[in-house]
């Protein structure tokens, strides 16, 4: 039996490295970009995939070329790392460009490919941003959440100002931010906190509900080797395994949670998921649950994460550069003073706030690499051909720190963005086209509001001497390596906006 086994795993590998051999000798296109001499078989390119990913690509744009072909596994990528290319790409090619990869997330976790995200570029997509315009990401929509956005940011001012009335007190901001945005987001979707002292550690579903998300989001990304080499999920507790066990999870949570409510009265209810299943009754056809559950995963993933490293790596830099902190904080008080907390509404009167967070996003931008295109057609991009079924990936963390595009590029100086547009495609932290972020008008307000509420309701200053770790990770949202861990003193708009037992005081 073990030597049918060998024979059986010999005659796999032997068979996948003749389709390498076939594939190569197969006629190319005339012109595809450049490509590292260092492919391997079945893998291709994969073994070069060092962390942080985006800036191995980096480097590799900078010894090739700007567009550059890589292989992971037996599928063509090619990664784009400039504003002439990403225009190409998002005019000329936007609907050639507009498909996503399957990738084994969207396949198991994603319903299939069928959420607003994941799904192919044509009818059932087109429907999807419809109803996600109009029923989900409207002005409207997002209005009708106002009051709790206000109301997590007041849960996470009571936290930092527990002990710091008096004096400096020491905080670890990543977890409480990432909290505010997973209970933001859930209370909009669901009507519940899943985080904070009023969830008991025994509720068990808030419990599960942390897990889950906590997987899905470490389970998110575009480099993982079994998306690209399917032998190795052939064997042990492989990727692809992993993926599957996670979807069923997922599932029934979000089908429990539109079950819930179904079984409610109507009522006073306005979470997404009672306006999505009132929908249901009339267009049903539509309004599937697993659709409604397709764009509940979307919001999760698109509206936690992203919000929360974006805020925690504002954060970082003005600690690092106290005399912008200080600017900011100058803003707030002449445009909204101690007396009354920072309001949505007054966000347009704060620029040189908006400043800030541009500039932490052209430095950090929440998604580095964006999320994956597929070509559906033959196109080109600047000289090169670019074959149907390739994969595209947009290097913008490469484009955002370019020298040649932007002076000083490494340094945090939110003055540059005075001047109001950039360059188009030489700024792109949402994306651009077909497939841009959906949910870009919800981030704005979550971290505008967020970071402005903090400024103004704290003094902050570093722990110790050294500046702060500013290294990132790998990861879909492109984390800080080091969480973040600050300093902070209540001002005197805390004792007017939070009653005194909340703070500590006695």
């Amino acid at each position: 039996m073990e030597d049918f086994m060998l024979y059986a795993f010999l005659s796999l590998i032997i068979f996948f490295l003749a389709l390498k051999l076939l594939s190569t000798a197969q006629p190319h296109q005339k012109n595809l970009p450049p490509s590292p001499p260092n492919s391997l078989p079945i893998i291709g390119h994969l073994h070069l995939l060092k962390s942080p990913v985006h800036r191995t690509l980096h480097r590799l744009s900078q010894k090739y070329g700007p567009v550059i072909t890589l292989w992971f596994g037996s599928r063509r990528v090619v990664v784009v790392s400039s504003p002439k290319a990403v225009e190409e790409c998002f005019t000329k090619n936007d609907i050639v460009l507009a498909n996503r990869p399957s990738l084994l997330m969207g396949k198991h976790v994603g319903y299939n490919n069928t959420n607003l995200v994941s799904s192919p570029y044509g009818d059932h997509w087109r429907n999807l941003r419809r109803i996600g315009s109009a029923e989900i990401f409207s002005s409207s929509r997002l209005n009708m959440f106002s009051d709790t956005r206000k109301d997590e940011i007041m849960c996470l001012l009571r936290k930092l100002s527990r002990n710091s009335v008096e004096d400096f007190a020491k905080v670890e901001l990543k977890s409480m931010l990432l909290e505010l945005t997973i209970n933001n987001i859930m209370r909009m979707v669901a009507g519940k906190r899943y985080f904070g002292e009023e969830v008991s550690e025994k509720d068990e579903e808030a419990r599960h509900f942390r897990e889950i998300i906590e997987e899905v989001l470490a389970y998110a990304g575009v480099s993982h080797a079994g998306d690209f080499v399917p032998i190795l999920n052939w064997f042990g507790n492989g990727y692809e395994k992993g993926v599957q066990r996670l979807a069923k999870s997922t599932d029934s949570l979000l089908q429990s949670l539109i079950d819930e409510h179904r079984r409610m009265t109507s009522g006073s209810r306005k979470t997404m998921i009672d306006h999505l299943l009132s929908l249901q009754k009339s267009e049903s056809q539509y309004y599937t649950d697993q659709m409604i559950k397709g764009f509940i995963l979307v919001m999760i993933m698109a509206g936690t994460e992203t919000s929360a490293v974006t805020v925690e790596w504002a954060m970082s830099n003005l600690l690092n550069h106290p005399h912008i902190l200080q600017k900011a904080k100058a803003e707030l008080d002449a445009q909204v003073g101690q007396h009354q907390l920072v309001d949505e509404s007054d966000l347009s009167k704060l620029p040189y706030l908006q400043n800030i967070i541009s500039e932490t996003l052209r430095l950090h931008p929440a998604v580095p690499l964006l999320l994956p295109h597929l070509s559906s057609d033959d196109c080109t991009i600047g000289k090169y051909d670019i074959p149907r079924d390739t994969m595209l990936l947009v290097n913008v963390w490469a484009i955002h720190k370019d020298p040649k595009l932007w002076e000083d590029s490494e340094s945090f100086k939110p003055e540059r963005f005075e001047k109001g547009e950039t360059e188009a495609y030489k700024f792109i932290p949402f994306g651009f086209g077909r497939r841009s972020c959906p949910g870009m008008s919800l981030a704005q307000r979550v971290v505008g509001l967020t970071l402005a509420s903090m400024i103004q309701c704290f003094d902050w200053k570093k722990v110790g001497d050294r500046e702060v770790d500013m290294i990132e990770s790998d990861g879909l949202t492109m984390p800080k390596a080091v969480p973040l861990v600050a300093m902070c003193k209540s001002r005197a708009i805390i004792k007017n906006i939070i009653p005194l037992e909340s703070t500590g005081e006695s």
